[in-house]
């Protein structure tokens, strides 16, 4: 049996190879997949191993695995009910207390050391320094409690990483102010009182709290995503039962049910046409523009919007088996089958953080047995100068601030980097596939070519639009747009009738007009060789041809086109001189595809594919061991760029679209794509520069307390000073050019 439970305590991408670990000890345990975005672990169970054994796996590891909700695969979800909400409220409820109590802190320890305020501050050291253990007492047990528990299951498993970094430097600073405050004797060197660092304690907890909620805030838009692509589907829909017509929720759909759509309504299940035809615009799912015309026996999918006609459809799919509900499946199974990134601070600190307690333990041994004097005091002041110089305050600034900056320079240039995984693969795409629909192209057909015989233009134009005005096809809409942008006046049309899938014909001024395709100019067999030469070009070009007969003669024609915009040529051919390979998908038909790929410089490009096609594609060149980027911007091209390395959506898009990416390019410009990738290897430089600046203090300063010539206070400027260089550093990208 298939399950997919919630995971309690996952807080970092490491507890997604921890979770997986554990489950794979258990035999009869397979097709193991731990979602971070969604806080889930789908697996299967055979017979002989129970919910139970799986449950007590991930409790050893020091997680929970929430047995009580049980999701079986063919699930019909009416509501999407997000798992992180719960944690998010409570970080965001943890972050305001603890700024709450550390902004007086902060503000009191600064001010301390001046003159002026001593002189208003009605309290005394002594007094003071219990003032700051009160506030910053709830910063530790309330705000801070999540680092300690995490700290000490980690100790539990013999694994350390950034939890274990500001566990331990919160709480050396804490521990030593505590004692120092209460106990001030016993660590007390000279006459005046020992320094306290309250403030270092709180900031530091401030801080990487603030950094987790940016993380889990881009979780929940991850959920928003899935929430959207169930909100394609309505909340309920008219079935034809005994003859009459009932209005249902959606979950009582059943197979077999016989649904009537209307025109202007979402279809609520995939289906067969039954009776009936209509243009449906299946354009956030196929990415198409131009809505596709359906008959009797034609296959309508749920979530798609019906424009004209009333029909009457059977159901032959629902939930996960819809088209729908498998790109809402892909869109989580390609989250889940992400590899976690190590964050770079993790992988030092696994060595650096028992590194520092092993130097920590020595040094204040070694004080306690070859100092002369005051052997206790000096070791344990020692002891705190190494922990406190190791203390991960510039580590907690390194990534965000540098992510801060290099997202707001990438704002002003229309950019929005949303995470810092991107961030550590863009530097190494060499490879990138973009969508052709609202990517390459406008994503809105329109008028390109008019042709006459015997006419004027706007003539044509004036007897198309009198016609096409009475149709909602979105081909008509582009003639009548067209014509009135032009200031052409239409004429009224009678005896008006509509060839579904062909065109119309009406009478104007008592002069029959045939207006449609190729096969309508058949059926009244008007020759249209008039203009075969200019037809096969237009065709080359991938337009769609209008032809316009008066009184059994072709009087002209319309072309209409999605038009390229005008900066993806430029854009491709900078793509390629910079090194990267090209390629180009769509699911239009591969006549229009080939000629859009050609005009646009692209060799390599596919056609009539399907969602699940291009992550396919996707996956393809990832084996070919290509770092690949996906730019899109329907809601088909959602599975595909949560798939690529690096996805890239075009802000002129779908919401869905640009949740699942890493990377938004508002203007819906393609020249940003380039530039985009070069922001974040220029924000990723930067963050590998700030860790370099805040490890480098550690590296000089450690060695220095350890030989007892870096008391606790030097060494919270030493952190000072290194959180001050992490941000000069990041504030460099201000002045980048991109």
């Amino acid at each position: 049996m298939k399950y997919n439970l919630p995971v309690e305590g996952m807080t970092c991408a490491s507890c997604v190879t921890r979770v997986e670990k554990a489950l794979r000890k258990v035999k009869g345990i397979e097709n193991i997949s731990v979602n971070f975005a969604n806080e889930k672990v789908a697996f299967e169970l055979n017979d002989n191993t129970s919910l139970a054994d799986a449950a007590n796996a991930i409790e050893k590891s020091g997680y929970i695995l929430n047995t009580h909700v049980v999701e079986k695969k063919q699930s019909t979800e009416s509501e999407y009910v997000d798992p992180i909400e719960k944690s998010y409220k409570k970080l965001k409820k943890d972050l305001i207390t603890g700024a709450f109590f550390t902004l007086p802190v902060l503000v009191i320890s600064m001010l301390r050391e001046f003159q002026f305020f001593l002189s208003v501050w009605p309290f005394d050291i002594d007094y003071t320094n219990k003032i700051l253990l009160a506030l910053t007492t709830p910063v530790i047990f309330i705000s801070g409690k999540r680092f300690y528990k995490i700290f000490w299951k980690n100790i539990q498993h013999l694994s350390f990483e950034m939890n274990s970094l500001v566990a331990i430097g919160t709480g050396a600073a804490y521990g030593y102010s505590v004692v120092a405050t209460l106990f001030p004797t016993w660590v007390q060197v000279g006459n005046g009182l020992p320094h306290v660092y309250f403030e270092t304690a709180g900031v530091i907890i401030v801080l990487i709290l603030t950094g987790r909620l940016l993380e889990i805030r881009a979780m929940r838009k991850t959920s928003d995503a899935i929430k959207k692509l169930l909100d394609l589907k309505p909340k309920e829909t008219t079935i034809i039962e005994n003859g009459s017509e009932r209005k249902v929720k959606l979950e009582s759909l059943k197979l077999r049910d016989v649904v009537l759509i209307k025109p202007g309504e979402k279809i609520p299940a995939d289906g067969i046409i039954k009776s009936g035809n209509s243009v449906v615009d299946e354009s956030m799912l196929t990415g198409e523009s131009i809505p596709v015309e359906k008959n009797s026996g034609g296959l309508v999918i749920g979530g798609t919007i019906n424009k004209t006609g009333s029909f009457t459809f059977e159901i032959t799919a629902l939930g996960d088996n819809s088209v729908l509900g498998q790109i809402i499946k892909l869109v989580e199974d390609a989250q889940g089958s992400k590899a976690p990134i190590q964050k770079f601070a993790d992988k030092i600190a696994s060595i650096f953080v028992p590194a520092v307690i092993l130097i920590s333990i020595v040094t204040f041994i070694s004080w306690m047995y070859l100092a002369e004097a005051n052997n206790a005091n000096i070791a344990l002041i020692n002891f705190v100068a190494v922990l406190i110089i190791a203390c991960p305050c510039a580590l907690g600034l390194a990534t965000p601030t540098a992510i801060m900056v290099g997202t707001g320079l990438g704002a002003q240039h229309g950019i929005l980097i949303k995470n810092s995984e991107s961030l550590e693969t863009a530097h190494k795409i060499d490879t990138v596939v973009l969508d052709k629909t609202g990517t390459i192209t406008e994503g809105n057909p329109g008028v390109t070519d008019v042709i006459t015989n015997r006419i004027s233009d706007r003539e044509l134009l004036s007897i198309a639009a009198s016609l096409e005005k009475k149709s909602e096809h979105p081909i008509a809409s582009a003639i009548v747009e067209y014509s009135e942008k032009l200031g052409v006046k239409t004429i009224d049309a009678e005896s008006f009738h509509n060839y579904s899938g062909f065109g119309v014909t009406a009478n104007i001024k008592g002069d029959m007009v045939v207006l449609g395709n190729e096969g309508l100019m058949e059926h009244f067999s008007i020759n249209i060789n008039k203009f075969s030469n200019k037809l096969d070009e237009l065709s080359l070009l991938g337009k769609t041809v209008i032809f316009c007969a008066i009184k059994g003669e072709l009087s002209g024609v319309i072309a209409v086109e999605d038009p390229i915009k005008n900066t993806s040529i430029e854009s491709i051919e900078e793509m390629k001189r910079g090194g990267l390979k090209v390629f180009m998908l769509s699911g239009d038909n591969e006549k229009t595809t080939a000629a859009i790929a050609k005009r646009v410089g692209v060799t390599d490009h596919l056609a009539e594919i399907l969602p699940h096609e291009k992550v396919n594609h996707i996956k393809e060149l990832q084996e070919q061991g290509r770092i690949v980027a996906m730019v899109g911007d329907g809601i088909n091209d959602s599975p595909a760029l949560v798939a690529a390395d690096l996805g890239i959506a075009i802000g002129t898009g779908t919401d869905i679209a640009i949740e699942s990416s890493d990377i938004t390019l508002v203007k819906g410009n393609l020249k940003s794509v380039v530039s985009a990738i070069d922001l974040s290897k220029k924000t990723l430089r930067t963050i590998k520069q700030n860790l370099f600046w805040a490890f480098i203090y550690n590296t000089i300063g450690i060695p220095l307390a350890a030989f007892g010539l870096l008391n606790p206070m030097i060494a919270a400027l030493a952190m000072s000073l290194s959180s001050v260089s992490v941000i000069s550093n990041s504030l460099r990208l201000r002045n980048t050019k991109i």
